[in-house]
């Protein structure tokens, strides 16, 4: 029996590399694919996080593969099979930090915002995930997600972008992965992928060349506490997240990573008034 349990792990482990979406077809499928992609440069994004120089560095940033993270494969909702993730679709281009009194909503659209720098202004779509963190002070870390070429309206992405909330918050879903930690901030966290709007409070801002998500993570007395504990041990912690839009119909499987993120010991004393 365990044999054959086995087999069945190996058959839907090659049957996944098969399904896996590449970079290329991905691409295809979410975005403009006639479009001309612009050369993205995150050394012209400055975030209030320095992107890591090594795996070791403190208080800094990176972008790490999605294959850690098990996500829907093509027969998922046949077997309920996932597959390892592959790159993600948008490029991680800078992360801030910020510390603030009160919650702080619709961060994209202040005057000092890279998003409204010049450099920002030329890409073609931004996405801008923004985590608010209720603690004394609160806190926001913001990440933004570039993409090369304009996103095809009638993909799943573009009707992520455009729909209604309730659509967004049925689809929004972040895997979070504590990769060092204590191990009671590990098994409080977990793996386990998350619909972000169904679990806490979630609002959207789309306008021009962006659409940022405020992720009210004190809307949840669950989320707060898990907070609370990663905050209490956070310049010890390194943790990887990964976002995507849930995919429910077969049309639109298998899943692909939006984006990643590796926070590698933030401090929250680095963290930057606005």
């Amino acid at each position: 029996q365990a044999g054959k349990v086995k087999l069945k792990n190996v058959s839907w482990a090659i049957a996944g590399l098969a399904m896996k979406r590449t970079k290329a077809s991905l691409e295809r499928s979410e975005l403009v694919t006639n479009s001309i992609p612009i050369a993205i440069d995150s050394s012209h994004f400055h975030g209030t996080v320095r992107q890591a120089k090594s795996e070791d560095d403190p208080n800094s940033w990176s972008s790490p593969g999605g294959e850690k993270f098990m996500i829907r494969g093509k027969t998922y909702l046949t077997d309920y099979a996932k597959i390892a993730g592959g790159d993600p679709l948008l490029k991680l281009i800078a992360v801030d930090w910020f510390k603030v009194n009160e919650r702080f909503d619709s961060v994209a659209l202040h005057p000092k915002s890279l998003v409204q720098s010049e450099a920002a202004k030329k890409i073609p779509f931004i996405l801008v995930v923004n985590l608010q963190v209720p603690a004394k002070p609160n806190y926001n870390l913001v990440m933004y997600y570039a993409a090369e070429k304009p996103v095809n309206k009638d993909s799943l992405l573009g009707r992520f972008i455009d729909g209604t909330d309730a659509f967004r918050d049925a689809r929004f879903k972040l895997i979070p992965s504590i990769v060092e930690g204590y191990w009671m901030v590990k098994r409080a966290v977990g793996t386990r992928a998350c619909l972000l709007g169904k679990a806490v409070t979630c609002n959207y801002l789309r306008q021009d060349n962006f659409l940022e998500i405020d992720v009210d993570i004190g809307s949840s007395s669950v989320a707060r506490s898990i907070i609370g504990l990663v905050l209490g041990y956070v310049t010890s912690i390194v943790v990887d997240l990964a976002i995507l839009v849930e995919a429910k119909e077969e049309k639109e499987l298998p899943e692909y990573i939006l984006g990643t993120v590796r926070l590698n010991r933030v401090n929250p004393e680095a963290a930057v008034p606005i």
